[in-house]
């Protein structure tokens, strides 16, 4: 499994993928809330030490560096942003998506709020409001690319020796998360059954958007994987049934899969939180490759899932942020018990999603530093 010979970073990431041997396994990491940036500080970190973007990489914490071609999926223009209400604990505000929420002012830090918006309306009732808001995806936009790629950027690309991602993380949204911006998740949830004519002509416009948007780019290139993020499941199960998944989704996603691996994607990875285990025969089998972040709390285990899913899935995460805020036996314990992926591959093990600030700074350097000892072979 291990080679004393060093590899790039992309080479490293797909000899992972294709369970070759490697020098040892991608350190990557996602980030942490800003509730933790304080409490580090405060632990003596000196913030200005690291660039706090994770997902491209964090030479601090010796993370492997990878590229997100800032590629805009989103809505051209905007909603204009618009404090509505605003009292000394919260404010109302319509956001650039045109969600009104309630948020708490209390506990902010670096952008990061303490606990989760109240959401109080969303822009899509019915199939006419989706019709008006099409009107803010028109896809031909030279704005939703970075400047002067194709003269500054593509060269680079074509002789990286990095990790080269479509899309920053959450802006290649999937079919459920978009809907979900929209409409919200219990208005969603009903809609299925309620309007199924929306929802069927929302999925098909979802794939067609993003294969029209991501066209310019990937006639020019290849790029070593895509996120699909999603988000649809909780910590019992995912937010809609197998039944619904196929019936709605399910065709979609097997187009835009087939689409992004026709044309130069070489991995396809689902992003999302909770349990999604009822949904992965569908994933697998409309050609997604990989599933993130397994959520521990929610019973996501790698473990389990290798086992059950072979090795066709591979798996990213993983790690249980719980047993990182608990004592350093524990953290060796639970990265222990990781091992045995780490020598089957397929598997980039990652903390179950953000850094939240129950874990202590020293937890944290510790638990990289064994980290690094199990990617490497040697724990």
């Amino acid at each position: 499994m291990f080679t004393q010979e060093p590899l790039s970073c992309r080479q490293r990431f797909i000899n992972t993928m294709e369970y070759k041997s490697v020098d040892r396994i991608p350190n990557h990491e996602v980030g942490v809330w800003g509730q933790t940036m304080d409490r580090w500080h405060e632990e003596g970190l000196n913030m200005y030490d690291l660039h706090w973007d994770w997902f491209t990489g964090e030479e601090y914490f010796n993370m492997d560096a990878r590229e997100y071609i800032n590629v805009n999926y989103g809505m051209i223009p905007p909603f204009e942003t618009e404090t509505l209400e605003k009292t000394d604990r919260y404010e109302i505000i319509r956001d650039e998506n045109g969600v009104i929420r309630k948020a708490l002012i209390e506990g902010t830090a670096w952008g990061t709020r303490a606990s989760m918006d109240q959401f109080l309306s969303f822009p899509v009732k019915n199939i006419n409001d989706f019709r008006e808001i099409k009107k803010r995806y028109v896809a031909n936009l030279g704005r939703r690319y970075p400047p002067q790629w194709q003269e500054i950027m593509l060269p680079r690309w074509r002789q990286r020796e990095h990790v080269l991602v479509l899309g920053r993380n959450c802006s290649t949204l999937g079919f459920f998360w978009r809907a979900r911006e929209w409409m919200g998740t219990e208005n969603v949830c009903y809609a299925w059954y309620d309007q199924p004519a929306l929802m069927h002509e929302m999925m098909e416009f979802i794939a067609d958007f993003t294969i029209e948007v991501s066209h310019p780019i990937l006639e020019k290139t290849d790029v070593d994987y895509v996120f699909i993020n999603e988000d649809m499941s909780m910590k019992n199960g995912p937010l809609l049934s197998p039944d619904t998944y196929k019936t709605f989704i399910f065709p979609r996603m097997c187009r835009l899969v087939d689409y992004f691996k026709s044309h130069g994607v070489r991995y396809v990875c689902v992003d999302t939180d909770g349990n999604c285990e009822a949904l992965i025969p569908l994933l697998m089998e409309a050609g997604v490759d990989a599933i993130w972040p397994m959520e521990r709390a929610a019973d996501m285990d790698p473990i389990k899932l290798r086992k059950k899913f072979g090795k066709d899935l591979r798996l990213w995460g993983g790690v249980d942020k719980r047993e990182l805020a608990k004592t350093k036996e524990n953290i060796d314990k639970h990265l222990a018990s990781l091992y045995p992926l780490i020598e089957e591959g397929g598997f980039i093990p990652t903390v179950d999603h953000t850094v939240p600030p129950d874990i202590s700074l020293e937890n944290f350097r510790y638990y990289m530093k064994r980290k690094m000892d199990l990617l490497s072979g040697k724990f």
